[in-house]
């Protein structure tokens, strides 16, 4: 019995692994298009396309333009090899079964106030994925390129109990609808990557209801980025997200304080967070070995509003407020379900969900001013 159970075992891991090793080669076939579209490099393109494949693009004189590869990788050779010109592109999602594969991906040509969406559909061919056919569409748009990283958490319960937590999917989809409309692009970390759990879903509240169907959006919580993947000099602001999951894990990683601290100090970027996301600023230091919060006005939820004899609190790693004033910071809130923002110059935090908006507003301020 053990036997097949350690068999069963190694199987699933095998196909994980394997899943995992397929969506990172369909993701290279994929940033190989994007990087030659993006520095004029004509064999990159080449190189992530069937030989024989085309793409079915918008014409103002024919309903269907048909353009084969060979013909569409010509038109980079027109700009200098290797500069870049212009065009920002992600992948926004993927989907894979067996030898076949669909993605898309956004396109930014910010000089241009525009915004494409390239549709692909992917085989693996002799061992390779190649894109055989593309497809696209444009519309105006007020994208700059500017981009900020969302931290939430993988932990699904309170420390070692059976007590279920998670992101506040309240507060995610408030600052994320907040920085989309002023024209941010928003990345999702986590500390594992991969998916993460959700708490605090109303389908009542018409924004959150949105979000919870939009499958771009749901699959970029459901595919957050490892720290690994994330780098800081791409980024304006970091903003940690409250529920209780960010208690754990978040404050402790290094390389999640190594990318806020990067953006904070290199990049003279913004840390921000709402609610209980202020865990996650704890454990940050500056160059000189101070805590980041000494000196500062932060705000978050306040120890004093936590149910003082629920089950849940027995299983807190720390007291936020208690351990922000133990490291010198001085922590501000006002009354309860009301929104409350500090912003101490590139520091904003916010006191609750009801905040959520308000700290993305002050964030999106302070990039600018």
């Amino acid at each position: 019995m053990e036997k097949k159970v350690y068999l069963f075992i190694v199987l699933l891991v095998s196909l994980f692994v394997n899943a995992q090793s397929e969506k990172e080669k369909v993701k290279k076939c994929i940033e190989n298009y994007i990087y030659g579209t993006s520095y004029n490099q004509s064999d990159s393109i080449t190189k992530a396309f069937y030989t024989e494949a085309n793409l079915f693009l918008s014409h103002k004189e024919k309903p269907l333009w048909i353009v084969p590869i060979e013909e569409y990788a010509q038109w980079f050779k027109k700009g200098e090899q290797g500069k870049f010109n212009g065009r920002l592109g992600r992948i926004i999602s993927m989907d894979i079964f067996n030898d076949i594969a669909t993605a898309k991906a956004e396109i930014l040509i910010p000089a241009k106030k525009q915004e494409y969406i390239d549709m692909f559909l992917l085989k693996k061919i002799q061992g390779d994925w190649k894109i055989i056919s593309k497809s696209a569409a444009s519309k105006e748009s007020n994208k700059e390129g500017k981009r900020v990283v969302m931290v939430l958490a993988n932990a699904t319960y309170y420390g070692q109990s059976k007590i279920s937590t998670g992101n506040s999917f309240s507060e995610i989809v408030s600052a994320y609808d907040i920085f989309i409309k002023r024209g941010y692009t928003v990345d999702f970390v986590s500390p594992h990557g991969g998916a993460v759990p959700l708490v605090y879903i109303d389908t009542s509240d018409d924004l959150q209801k949105q979000y919870l169907y939009n499958p771009d959006f749901m699959y970029a919580i459901s595919h957050t980025a490892n720290p690994k993947e994330i780098n800081p000099q791409n980024y304006k602001a970091i903003y940690y997200i409250g529920g209780g999951s960010i208690l754990y894990e978040v404050p402790e990683s290094k390389e999640i304080q190594s990318i806020a601290m990067q953006i904070y100090e290199e990049s003279k970027g913004v840390i921000s967070a709402v609610c209980h996301g202020t865990a996650g600023l704890v454990n940050l230091k500056t160059k000189d070995g101070n805590y980041l919060v000494k000196g500062k006005k932060i705000s978050g939820y306040p120890d004093s509003w936590e149910k003082q004899d629920a089950a849940y609190l027995k299983h807190f790693p720390f007291l936020i407020q208690k351990t922000i004033e133990e490291k010198g910071g001085s922590f501000k809130f006002s009354s309860r379900n009301a929104s409350y923002v500090e912003v101490d110059g590139r520091i904003i935090t916010g006191q609750n969900f009801q905040s959520a908006s308000d700290v993305a507003q002050k964030v999106i301020e302070t990039i600018q001013n």
